[in-house]
Order: C-alpha cells, then sequence, then structure tokens
C-alpha cells in the first residue's frame, strides 16, 4: 500500500532526525550534527538494488538543497532535472575547451555623464542553445569547479582588454572592474595567478577593479585582509558587490582594504517605492563616505532612480538607463560617442 508505506517512511526519518540532532559528546566537547535523508519506495519487484538507490540519493541531495536537516522523498521530476544539469555541465565542460565564452562590458558612469569604468561580464553563446544565462551556468561551474578555469579565462581576457585599451587615448583612463568567485578568492594561489596575469597581459593594475562579495569576507578574515593587501600594494582596487545582502558586519568591514561599495540592483530596483530600499541605499552612501570609499549604484534603468540617488549623495552609476553591457568594439564607440557630446 503506498499510503500507508509512504506515512510509515515518514515517521522513521522524523525519528532519525530527532535522535541525530541531540548534542553527543566527543571526548570533552559537545557537537551537533544535522542530516539529510532521501526516501523512495520501491518501484516493483523485478528491479534491481541499483534503482532505488539512485532515486533515494537525489531526493537526499533535494533535502540538502532544501537546506538539510530534513528529509524529501523521491519525486520523478527529479530525474528530469538532474539529467539537465548533467548535460548542462557536459556543456559548459566543452564551452571551455572550445571557446564558446566572450566578454562583454557595462559602463560605469558618473554624475557628470563620464564613463569612468566598465564592469566585464561573461556570456556564453551555445551553438544549439542559444544564449546561456549566467543565472543558470554561474552556479553550476561553482558547484562543479570550472569556475576556477572560467574566471581565470575572464581575468586573463579583461586584463589583455585592459591593456589594449591603456593605448588608446579616449579609453586609457577606464578602470576595469571583474568578479572573482568565492571559491577562486579562496585558492591558495589565487594572488599569484592575479599577479601573473597582470604581469603576462601588460595590464595596469591601477586599473583593475576586484569585486568581491560579502559572503567569501566572513571566513577567515585575517587571511582575506591578507591576499587583499598584496593586491592592494601593486595597486589592484577592490570593490564589495552585494553589499547589505546578507552578512554585513562592520567589525570587518571597517579593516578591509576596499575602494568602493556597491549597492544592489535589489534595493534600487524598488528605491521610489520601498521606503526600506531608500534606507538601506542611503545607509550604503553614508556608511562609504564615513569610511572613505566611493560607492557606485548596479542596476539604474531610469532617469527617477538616477535622480533619487544622486539627491543621497550616489555619484556613479551603472545601468541600462546608459548602456547594456556592450562588446569591446562597440564600448569605444559608446565611450568616443559620449566625449563627443561633451565637447
Amino acid at each position: 500500500d503506498t499510503e500507508e508505506a509512504t506515512n510509515q517512511a515518514r515517521i522513521v526519518a522524523e525519528k532519525i532526525l530527532d535522535v541525530l540532532t541531540q548534542p553527543h559528546q566527543l571526548d570533552t566537547y559537545s557537537h551537533l550534527s544535522t542530516s539529510s535523508i532521501g526516501i523512495t519506495l520501491f518501484g516493483h519487484l523485478q528491479e534491481g538494488i541499483e534503482e532505488p538507490l539512485k532515486r533515494a540519493d537525489m531526493a537526499m541531495y533535494q533535502a540538502k538543497a532544501a537546506g538539510r536537516n530534513t528529509f524529501r522523498f523521491f519525486d520523478p521530476s527529479m530525474h528530469q532535472a538532474i539529467a539537465e544539469r548533467a548535460n548542462l555541465e557536459k556543456d559548459l565542460r566543452e564551452a571551455l575547451a572550445s571557446h564558446q565564452f566572450r566578454l562583454v562590458y557595462q559602463p560605469q558612469i558618473n554624475d557628470r555623464a563620464e564613463s569612468t569604468g566598465v564592469e566585464a561580464l561573461v556570456r556564453w553563446q551555445h551553438p544549439q542553445r542559444g544564449p546561456v544565462s549566467p543565472a543558470d551556468f554561474i552556479p553550476l561551474a561553482e558547484a562543479t569547479g570550472l569556475i576556477l578555469p572560467l574566471g581565470q579565462w575572464v581575468l586573463e581576457t579583461a586584463c589583455t582588454q585592459l591593456a589594449a585599451w591603456a593605448r588608446q587615448p579616449v579609453m586609457a583612463h577606464l578602470t576595469m572592474a571583474v568578479n572573482v568567485s568565492p571559491r577562486q578568492f579562496h585558492q591558495p594561489e589565487f594572488v599569484d595567478q592575479v599577479l601573473a596575469t597582470l604581469e603576462r597581459t601588460g595590464a595596469n593594475p591601477h586599473r583593475l577593479k576586484l569585486e568581491l562579495t560579502e559572503g567569501m569576507l566572513v571566513t577567515d578574515v585575517e587571511d582575506v585582509i591578507a591576499r587583499m593587501m598584496r593586491l592592494k600594494h601593486i595597486g589592484v582596487g577592490f570593490s564589495l558587490d552585494d553589499f547589505g545582502m546578507g552578512y554585513s558586519s562592520l567589525s570587518y568591514l571597517k579593516r578591509l582594504p576596499l575602494d568602493q561599495l556597491k549597492i544592489d540592483q535589489s534595493f534600487v530596483r524598488d528605491i521610489l517605492i520601498d521606503p526600506n530600499d531608500a534606507a538601506i541605499s542611503k545607509m550604503v552612501i553614508v556608511l562609504a563616505e564615513s569610511l572613505g570609499l566611493t560607492v557606485i549604484a548596479e542596476g539604474v534603468e531610469t532617469i527617477e532612480q538616477r535622480d533619487f540617488l544622486s539627491g543621497q549623495g550616489c555619484q556613479t552609476y551603472q545601468g541600462y538607463l546608459f548602456s547594456r553591457p556592450l562588446p569591446a568594439a562597440e564600448l569605444e564607440t559608446f565611450v568616443q560617442s559620449r566625449l563627443n557630446s561633451q565637447a
């Protein structure tokens, strides 16, 4: 009886979780643990042990994804999700080998309407799928470790472009912001890789800005500071992306050798209608000023948003109000056209 079997399995799972979440002693220390349980029912008598174990394993990973310390029953839709993920991972590996990625650059504009820098953004044009959203392939790259070769390719390509722009008077003043993933940053050899990339490409380190997220800074703060200081010593700048999204701590923020705070687009989106978003953006601006940092707002799409942020003291912006992310050649035309309009 499927319903009875399901109820009994649920009861057993709840008992297991209850027991395993109790504190247990290891020598003189009290420890806590959490469990993730996957459950499946036998399909038919003819199937072997491999099939139900695979289903239970898929359900267990769903329990982990749900926050751990819980259980999940196998759902047939999991098969499709797992298969799609496996196919995307295979395609991602192929994309790295066959150079399917490219960089685009979104301009950063100050309150005098001048282009001050760009953010390098990676795009994937799959030969069959077409454009693949970064929201789909970046988390997968992070989970599989492919973010390491992809992140290095992004850094290398961005620095090569930065060096090329240094030879063009119209472009030489621009900074290049490059996102760094947590897994990439915490590699023991990360700093050496950045130094080697700068030397190999000839890019000016004073024009390179690495964008870090808050989450990567809360673990081993002393090591984080040491890594940042090695790069800061040669001129590399640092921007804290997604500031205010969940890990902010003034106790470590004031110690980090940052140059810039970035107001996340999730706050900018509703800044005109949500008092909380308006208050948070104001807090970021005031905090940045008190720490001697610049501030940039991303995701600015309307003149009203820009004017509101300007009224709060923000002086630099990034978003579709000014430009979508552009290939290098189009970005050069964009910068030149803004200079011509101001002449």
